[in-house]
Formats: structure tokens, C-alpha cells, sequence
């Protein structure tokens, strides 16, 4: 699996995490489950099948029991995550996040609202998950509907918090972003202790945006690898003939900074800088939504009522004066994020032989060597 820091020095100035993935911010894990059966001529509700399910865990424990201030930003609505009435209205996230496609977000949803129901003590305890979803019909049977229940489970169960599998994996099995194979993508960025030490992770789930609009570290390789070197998928299907720039991306933040709901807001704000940088951003017939979280306060109240729960919670908060390498941070890892999605893509052939071609990393990296001058302390 290629990453973009294999090609290339990185994004901005702060240092990546061990793993260069949202689960260098402790306790977050995450879950795949990757749906690839058939080929040949799409048989709606047979396949082929090009799709699956990602799971985000905010926390080693149970969220619902120790929530997350949070908050989020929808740069264009024209995309689904659910939850984020309540998350604006109370300022926190009490549930794992799921990524998967447009017809699968009911289903998703109900899976891991069932996963909280039964692990819960609580007789009166509800559930409100967050479930977010990009497009994946060009390659996929997404009317039929494939995901399943089990295969949330399986996600939600098998989920860790080492090294994130990236590309057309779980959720972003069917994607594409900028014409090429994309889906999962992750970074990190670790402050230094004089900055306060703490940890912004990003995983992104990308289906968006025109080739034209490709940029790599200001490069604008997507007129540098035109449709005529590497087709766009589906352009030659009548059916698939969506408009350029088409499709979605879901940005998930995470920071083990203590962040404020409207805290959390900035940083998912921020995270649109790092997708306009990347060449999102614009077109209306993409959803591009942002959802950040804070793990470092600890003790919230639950989201179920018992007597015992203290009339009054003190949170400690970064200072607002002391946010903006937290924002820069947010913005560089959903940069490389976006840009691990596409490195780490292979390939793929989809319902009627559809094929989904993914971005070289040789030729990115020569187009880089060719138009950036990296300065020696980068």
C-alpha cells in the first residue's frame, strides 16, 4: 500500500503521528468491512457488489457512556450524516461514527443503534449514531442494498487502534475522487510539546470532484494527467454520465486536545481548507461534510437519565488565542488524508465492467519532482 508520504516530504510543518492515522489520538479505533462479490452486467440486487462499511470508535470505552464534545461543518449539503441536529443542539457525539454508501446509511444506522441498545445497562437509554455516506453507484449495485447488519457487527467488533487499512476498503470500497480509485484515507499531525503536545487525526471517506480540479502540494496534476491519459470511470456509460464533479466526501476529525463544541466546529471548518487545497469544494452536486470530536475531557454526563448524574460538569478548553496550529493541523491531515485515499487505491472493475483506474504513484511522484522545489527544512 503506497502513501503520499512515500513519494513526498508531506503536508505543512508539523510531524505526523507513529502511524500517520486517526488512531494515533488514543482510543480511537477503527473497523472495515469490504464488500467485493461478482462481475459482469449489473442484476440489480446481485451485483456485482462494490461496497462495504467503516466504523469509527471516539473512544477505548463506550462513547454513549463518557461522550465527546464535537461539532461540524457542511461546506455542501448535498450528502447525508446523520446526527448532527443533536450534535449541534448539545455540543456532543455519544455514538461510533459510520461511513458507507448512499443506500446503506438506514441500515448502518440501525446496526449500530442495536449495538448500543444491547450493550447498555440503561433501560431507558436511546441512541442517535452518526452515519455518514458518499456515492458509489458507478461501480456498485447500490440499489441493492447489500450491506447488512452483520456486516456493521463485524466492523464494530473487529475495529483497533493500530495502522488503518486505507483505499477501497469498507466504506470507501466502490469510491472515486478526482476521476481516479480512491475511498479510505487517513493522517495525523502531533504538536510539539511547546504547542501543547497534543494529537489531529483525520480519516476521510472521498468520492468527489473533477480531474481538472486535482491539486498535489499546489501541482495541479489533474490537468497534468488529463481524461485522455487515465479515463475517468463511466464517462462512456450514458447512465453513469454524472455531472463533473459529482460525488461526496465525509471528513471525520479528531483531537485529544481539550476543544469546546464551537472549539470542534472550527476544526471541522478547518478541515474544508485542507479539502479546497486538494481541489474540493464548489459543486453542487457534492456533499461535503466535516464532524470533529475532542476526547480530552472526560467524565461528560451519559446520554441517559439517572439520578446520580451531577447537576454541573467542568471542562477544561485550549484557550482560543492558542487554536490555530490545532486548525493548520486539521487542515494538513485532511490534505494528505484525501491524498492517501487515492495512493492507496488499486484498480478496479466494476457492475458492467466498469473500470475505476487509480492514480500512479510513479508518475505522481515525477510530476512532483518536476513542478516542486521542497525547501531543505521541510
Amino acid at each position: 500500500m503506497t502513501r503520499f508520504r512515500d513519494i513526498h516530504p508531506g503536508i505543512g510543518e508539523y510531524a505526523p503521528g507513529p502511524l500517520n492515522a486517526i488512531t494515533d489520538v488514543a482510543g480511537v479505533r477503527v473497523g472495515h468491512t469490504t464488500l467485493i462479490e461478482g462481475d459482469g452486467p449489473l442484476v440489480p440486487g446481485n451485483g456485482p457488489v462494490r461496497t462495504g462499511v467503516t466504523v469509527i470508535h471516539p473512544r477505548a470505552e463506550h462513547v454513549r457512556d463518557s461522550p465527546c464534545y464535537a461539532g461540524t461543518y457542511t461546506l455542501n449539503g448535498n450528502g447525508e450524516l446523520t446526527g448532527l441536529e443533536w450534535i449541534r443542539e448539545s455540543g456532543v457525539l455519544t455514538t461510533p461514527i459510520g461511513l458507507t454508501n448512499t443506500h446503506s446509511v438506514g441500515v448502518v444506522r440501525d446496526a449500530i443503534a442495536a449495538h448500543d441498545s444491547r450493550s447498555s445497562s440503561a433501560g431507558a437509554y436511546w441512541s442517535m449514531p452518526v452515519v455518514g455516506e458518499t456515492y458509489d453507484g458507478i461501480l456498485n449495485d447500490i440499489h441493492g442494498q447489500h450491506v447488512t447488519t452483520e456486516h456493521v457487527r463485524a466492523a464494530l467488533e473487529s475495529a483497533t487502534d493500530g495502522p488503518v487499512v486505507e483505499g477501497s476498503v469498507g466504506g470507501g470500497t466502490g469510491m472515486n475522487c478526482h476521476g481516479f480509485k480512491a475511498g479510505i484515507g487517513t493522517s495525523s499531525r502531533r504538536l510539539s510539546a511547546e504547542m501543547g503536545g497534543w494529537t489531529v487525526g483525520v480519516l476521510v471517506q472521498a468520492n468527489y470532484g473533477a480531474r481538472k480540479a486535482l491539486r498535489v502540494d499546489g501541482v495541479p496534476v489533474g490537468r497534468l494527467i488529463p481524461e485522455s491519459e487515465v479515463p475517468v470511470a463511466g464517462l462512456d456509460i450514458n447512465e453513469l454520465a454524472l455531472p463533473p464533479g459529482a460525488g461526496s466526501i465525509i471528513v471525520v476529525v479528531a483531537t485529544d486536545a481539550p476543544l469546546l463544541p464551537d472549539q470542534c466546529r472550527r476544526m471541522a471548518t478547518n478541515a474544508a481548507v485542507g479539502l479546497a487545497r486538494v481541489g474540493g469544494g464548489g459543486s453542487d452536486p457534492s456533499g461535503d461534510i466535516m464532524i470533529a470530536f475532542s476526547t480530552g475531557n472526560a467524565g461528560i454526563p451519559g446520554e441517559y437519565y439517572r439520578p446520580d448524574v451531577p447537576l454541573t460538569h467542568t471542562a477544561t478548553s485550549v484557550p482560543h488565542q492558542r487554536l490555530s496550529p490545532l486548525l493548520e493541523a486539521a487542515a494538513d491531515a485532511t490534505e494528505e488524508a484525501i491524498l492517501n485515499s487515492l495512493l492507496a487505491a488499486k484498480d478496479m472493475v466494476g457492475r458492467g465492467g466498469v473500470t475505476s483506474y487509480a492514480l500512479d504513484p510513479q508518475r505522481l511522484a515525477e510530476l512532483l519532482q518536476q513542478h516542486v522545489t521542497w525547501p531543505s527544512a521541510r
